[in-house]
């Protein structure tokens, strides 16, 4: 997370959005919604601004109605980025809330939906969670991975990972240039153990995919062909 454009376009949080209920997970509040009998469950991990963005906790229900159980955990703590706070210290908030900590976060998440009978789990990541995600892709504890407009990433990071993963990235992005996905794509390729692509969304940018303009006609295609990619994603590997 080191581009500005991870702050753009913040949506209006609010605790009571969406079809689902919030409840404790692993300690975390957590956005829960989809059929509670569900034996594939996906984890979505926030960007900056949290668990409350309205237009992600839609996704959320939307790949719940597709059959799967969808959790999306307050990894920020109840502490998102704040931008009408004058005051509010960008660099201190990253320190409090680093990717790795994140990652390590997550780890209970995934032990408690084993615990409630997932036999399989798959994880989308947004930003920060792109960021995180990608970490997690590299050991093993899920079925897949769909990392949308991530944080830098490394070269290392894309080295380990060892699940079917799938970048969706944005045109215009300063985190994570088009180019330097495409050489990540390239790397995962690479390896026949797993499957892998990486697809580039032309004429969008960093955090379309949850934080589009519902004024343009454009973004909010592109936002659910990405959706849809990852849903098709989860579909063909979480089962």
């Amino acid at each position: 997370m080191s581009s500005s454009q991870c702050f753009e376009n913040p949506p209006d949080l609010s605790s009571t959005c969406g079809a689902g209920r919030v409840e404790e997970l692993a300690g975390l509040k957590t956005y829960v919604t989809g059929p509670s009998d569900s034996k594939c469950a996906i984890i979505l991990i926030a960007d900056v601004f949290g668990y409350e963005a309205p237009k992600l906790r839609k996704l959320a229900d939307k790949v719940a109605s597709a059959g799967f159980l969808v959790v999306v955990p307050d990894f920020l703590y109840g502490d998102p980025i704040d931008l009408s706070n004058p005051n509010f210290d960008r660099g201190a908030w990253k320190k409090i809330h680093s990717t790795d900590k994140g990652y390590e976060d997550v780890k209970p998440v995934i032990s408690a939906l084993r615990s409630k009978g997932m036999s399989a789990i798959g994880a989308a990541g947004f930003c920060w969670g792109g960021k995180v995600l990608v970490k997690l892709a590299g050991i093993e504890d899920i079925q897949a991975a769909v990392i949308l407009h991530p944080g830098h990433m490394t070269e290392d990071e894309i080295q380990a990972v060892k699940i079917p993963t799938a970048i969706l990235g944005a045109e215009i992005d300063h985190a994570s240039p088009p180019e330097e996905l495409k050489k990540f794509g390239e790397i995962m390729s690479a390896k026949t153990e797993f499957e892998s692509y990486v697809k580039i969304f032309p004429s969008v940018s960093h955090g379309w995919s949850v934080r589009y303009d519902d004024n343009n006609e454009f973004a909010v295609k592109s936002a659910e062909e990405a959706q849809k990619d990852m849903l098709n994603w989860f579909l063909k590997h979480v089962k």
